[in-house]
């Protein structure tokens, strides 16, 4: 899809006097939220119009979140801030416009669409919003249809949204906004929780409202491999929220993409892949954004590559295969993995429900101390529960669960965080202080520990995390990749033998994430046992050496992460997909150097 008004290739370039008004501009945004002192966001410029798809990209912090709730006027009318700048929708300014009546021009989906279900049916959800702009019955009925059907849910109108998947419910958050007939839609990372297939979902739907034209979208995203297809724009942030780049596609994902790694912005991960492949000396023009392009470009290099021998080199020491010992794990997805020794974890035999469901079906499970360990599932697998389970979070009827000798269900809390660390999925549901500092120094200060020791180890984590400038803030006035942030550092400063981690990388950018995974993997090296829940597939192929598959509350394989991600049948038995590099490369038989590999950090380096 393109569309008749692209923008300019840099912010600022004038806009041609023949093309159409704007349905959204943002000039010189600044925003700083009540109590702070520093500007959650400043200096975006950009514009959106009808029939665009938009791409709003920027490293973790830079108010991509708080541009979106000024679109709506939540940000100030119900959000206190200062606002610097304008943002005018439809030629109204979103600061002073009445909520409800721009919630006829803006349709908002946030990243987490339970915090935006409110009735007891489909039918009812969509109907909700046309029902208070006081629409006659016929109009709402006939409003309520129209979107469920874009998004393939009018069969389903009457059931309750809790019986949806996680993709499910993202898509019945898309359905309410469409039927506010809103022309602007914006949606602030909508697949964030989702599992593959529920991305592709998600997308799905997404891809035939951008077919359609008649509404422009602003898409908030970290995960570009599935949004790339149908953008139309790209406008990317610098870390203080500053407009750097506003073009094509092409003008900005291709040809400014290593500024935008350096920046911390997230690319795809064919992108990454080709950055560091040209570099060895691969011919690869233009640039692919998919593994579909990364694969032709590979294969049309390959002649290339049989008459100009390339001196490459694969990595070697920190950045090799973190897999430590071939026999340690199953090279066939298996559930029989069972340990030599005594393991770090051990689960017998767990059953767990929520309210009369059950969610996890007789677990057994053994992971042995300084394993690195993936826990992957389609949403509402059961994945979550179990790790819960083994961190004390929830109680399960019936089962054994040992941590280092203790039991979680049964350990008081003190106990409990000096043999594990846990990290929520949402960071809020772990917050108990009212300052950054205070939040990293609750467990320390509960441990007994002096003020000095306190100070030094809470001081080392802020600068570990890029938080040292936040230290008097509440943590609920941060950003969501910096909140993710605060609530993995107060999982690490205990020092914990075991961490269990829900979606670490949610929110983060690309410098974050590999700073955060990095730090995991040092800690793991120094003999920390590491539990991670994720939906990032290609994060598990890079850091995981042990990969268990989890599916209808049970588990469905658990192996060495290359030979669980190398099966396609059963990843798409479970919702889950290949990661991104593996389907690039998986099978290049023109190029038998890379044909066998799965990590980033495995693909040849050339020798300066």
């Amino acid at each position: 899809m393109t569309s008749a008004a692209s923008g300019a290739a840099t912010a600022g370039t004038p806009v041609s006097a023949t093309a159409p008004a704007p349905l959204l501009a943002v000039r010189d945004l600044a925003v700083t939220y009540e109590g702070s002192d520093v500007a959650a966001t400043r200096g975006a410029t950009f514009t959106v119009t009808l029939g665009e798809v938009v791409l709003l990209l920027g490293p973790s912090g830079s108010g991509k979140s708080t541009i979106a709730l000024t679109l709506n006027g939540l940000i100030p009318q119900s959000v206190p801030a200062a606002i610097e700048g304008s943002v005018l929708v439809d030629g109204q300014d979103a600061a002073t416009t009445p909520i409800p009546q721009l919630s006829t021009r803006v349709g908002m989906v946030f990243q987490d669409p339970d915090a935006q279900l409110v009735t007891g049916t489909l039918l009812d959800e969509v109907a909700f919003g046309p029902e208070n702009l006081r629409l006659p019955v016929d109009e709402v009925l006939a409003r309520a249809e129209r979107a469920l059907r874009r998004v393939g849910l009018w069969e389903r109108r009457h059931e309750n949204p809790d019986r949806l998947s996680g993709g499910g419910r993202q898509r019945l958050a898309i359905a309410c906004a469409l039927a506010m007939d809103s022309p602007l839609l914006v949606l602030d990372e909508p697949t964030a929780n989702l599992d593959p297939e529920g991305i592709e979902d998600v997308y799905a739907a997404i891809g035939e409202i951008a077919a359609s034209g008649d509404r422009a979208i602003l898409l908030v995203e970290h995960n570009l491999d599935a949004a790339i297809g149908f953008t139309d724009r790209v406008v990317a942030l610098d870390h203080a929220g500053r407009t750097v780049a506003d073009g094509r596609v092409d003008s900005v994902l291709r040809d400014r993409a290593a500024e935008l790694h350096d920046l911390g912005v997230w690319l795809p991960v064919s992108t990454l892949a080709a950055l560091r492949l040209r570099e060895a000396g691969y011919a690869l023009e233009p640039l692919p954004l998919t593994p579909e392009e990364l694969r032709a470009g590979l294969v049309a290099s390959a002649s290339v590559s049989a008459r100009e021998p390339r001196s490459i080199a694969r990595t070697s020491g920190a950045a090799a295969d973190p897999v430590r010992d071939a026999s340690d794990h199953p090279t066939t997805a298996s559930a029989e993995a069972a340990p030599a020794r005594r393991g770090a974890v051990s689960v017998r035999d767990l059953t767990l429900q929520r309210g009369r469901t059950s969610v996890l079906h007789g677990i057994d499970l053994d992971v042995r101390p300084g394993e690195f360990v993936a826990i992957v599932g389609a949403n509402g697998a059961g994945k979550t529960s179990l790790l819960q389970a083994i961190a004390g979070v929830v109680r399960a009827p019936r089962g054994r669960i040992d941590v280092g000798g203790l039991d979680p269900s049964r350990a008081d809390a003190r106990a409990l965080a000096r043999c594990i660390g846990f990290v929520f999925q949402n960071p809020e549901h772990q917050f108990v202080a009212h300052t950054v500092f205070d939040e990293l120094a609750h467990s320390l200060r509960r441990q007994q520990l002096s003020p000095d020791e306190i100070r030094d180890r809470v001081d080392d984590m802020l600068r570990r995390f890029g938080l040292t400038a936040h230290a008097d803030r509440h943590p609920f006035l941060l950003s969501g990749g910096q909140k993710r942030r605060l609530s993995v550092g107060t999982a690490l400063i205990a020092g914990a033998p075991v961490l269990a981690l829900d979606e670490p990388t949610f929110g983060q950018d690309r410098a974050r994430a590999d700073e955060l995974l990095q730090l995991l993997r040092d800690l793991n090296a120094e003999g920390a046992t590491i539990l991670v829940v994720t939906h990032d597939m290609q994060l598990v192929s890079d850091y995981a050496e042990r990969c268990v598959v989890v599916g209808a509350g049970r588990i469905m394989a658990d192996g060495r992460s290359a030979a669980v991600l190398g099966d396609d049948a059963l990843l798409r038995s479970a919702a889950l997909r290949m990661p991104p590099l593996r389907r690039a490369l998986h099978g290049l038989d023109d190029l038998p150097e890379l044909s066998d590999l799965a990590r980033l950090a495995d693909l040849p380096r050339g020798r300066g």
